[in-house]
């Protein structure tokens, strides 16, 4: 089998979504704490780009930041600030 590190993490992201998939909720209508329904949210919000990447395909990176900050405005993260400062980028 050849893959490509892209695919593996892919492959995460798109599983954990499938894991996490009943935490997802901006209220505390199930007993998940924050961190979790985070989880889901931020690996919801990147599943289609994960299944493109799978599929050998591409993305545009801007909509995925797009949907970073759809999750940070729900639940109050900073996942696109922390992007940005994983790479050394301001928001």
């Amino acid at each position: 089998m050849t893959v490509t590190q892209e695919q593996v993490l892919a492959f995460a992201v798109y599983e954990i979504r499938l894991l996490l998939a009943g935490h997802l909720g901006s209220d505390s209508v199930n007993d998940s704490d924050l961190s979790t329904r985070a989880a889901a949210h931020l690996a919801y919000a990147l599943h289609n780009q994960a299944d493109a990447v799978l599929h050998g395909g591409s993305f545009d990176p801007q909509q995925a930041v797009t949907a970073l900050g759809a999750v940070d405005r729900l639940l109050a993260t900073n996942f696109k600030d922390r992007l940005a400062g994983a790479i050394g980028h301001e928001a």
